[in-house]
């Protein structure tokens, strides 16, 4: 399979959709607003007939996927106000926080990191659309199964002596324990007071039961298409995979507790699906 050609990843498109989604059809007050990825992608006039566009179907998914994006922009911004200038986007996809919050961007050095296919794509329709890329904003193309995202992340630029904020959303599903543990000591390695913000996907068996039928139809797409699901962990298989990589803060945010930040008194019924949790950790 090719990695180079200049396509964006489909998980990467469908997520964006979805975020667009979110605003054209759920109600106020909007958990994030981004209809930025939707331009980028340029979809079909019909794009909200695609099957896995159905607005009630995909309805705890595209909780899901806005409410991490929420989460970790709020994040971004409390590093921020304590000191934090580097923020780091590992498997980035069409993420797009940079051109929507470019007050606070702009303070920063953000460095996106993703297969080198999606990144031209992204860079080039991001010329084509008038926002440009500013010299703050470090594209770091790794084509993850040949060589090392933190050897590129530096010859971008990142500075190791200084902390930074790293997200890690919608990766750990792909990759194998090993793989995991090895980016947990990296990151556990980052200079003092820098955070990290990783998903992770709970095993079937410990979703809440309306979940599970879409989860079964996901891995199966997922296989079908070459990127199969290999790693799922139990919070607690995760608080003592990252203590063992050397992190010493360590939380567990729950996707209940994401539902009740965000979605507490919504009168519509959004509420993000159980599958995904959050490990949150920070170096000392």
């Amino acid at each position: 399979m090719t990695r180079n050609k200049a396509v964006p990843d489909n998980t990467a498109v469908r997520t964006a959709l979805w975020r667009a989604l979110h605003v054209q059809t759920d109600a106020r007050p909007h958990i994030i607003e981004d209809e930025i990825g939707l331009k980028l992608v340029a979809p079909d006039a019909d794009w909200q007939q695609r099957p896995d566009m159905h607005p009630d179907f995909t309805k705890r998914l595209r909780a899901s996927m806005v409410a991490r994006a929420r989460f970790i922009e709020d994040m971004v911004q409390e590093e921020y106000k304590l000191g934090t200038r580097q923020y780091v986007i590992l498997g980035a996809g069409l993420d797009t926080f940079a051109q929507r919050q470019p007050q606070i961007a702009s303070q920063l050095q953000v460095f996106e990191i993703d297969q080198p296919g999606t990144q031209t794509w992204k860079q080039q329709r991001l010329t084509e659309l008038g926002f440009g890329i500013p010299e703050w904003l470090h594209f770091v193309s790794v084509d993850f199964e040949i060589s090392s995202w933190w050897e590129q992340l530096i010859k971008a630029g990142f500075d190791t002596g200084k902390p930074a904020m790293i997200a890690c959303t919608g990766v750990t599903l792909y990759l194998t324990r090993e793989a995991i543990f090895a980016t947990l000591r990296q990151m556990a390695g980052l200079a003092p007071g820098s955070k990290l913000a990783m998903t992770f996907y709970l095993p079937l068996d410990l979703m809440e039961e309306e979940d599970r039928p879409l989860q079964l139809i996901a891995e199966k797409g997922a296989r079908a298409a070459g990127t199969p699901f290999i790693s799922f962990f139990s919070p607690e298989e995760m608080q003592a995979l990252a203590q063992e990589a050397g992190f010493k803060e360590v939380e567990i945010v729950s996707s209940g507790n994401i539902a009740r930040r965000y979605f507490a008194g919504r009168t519509d019924g959004l509420s993000p699906a159980s599958g995904e949790e959050f490990l949150v950790a920070r170096t000392v």
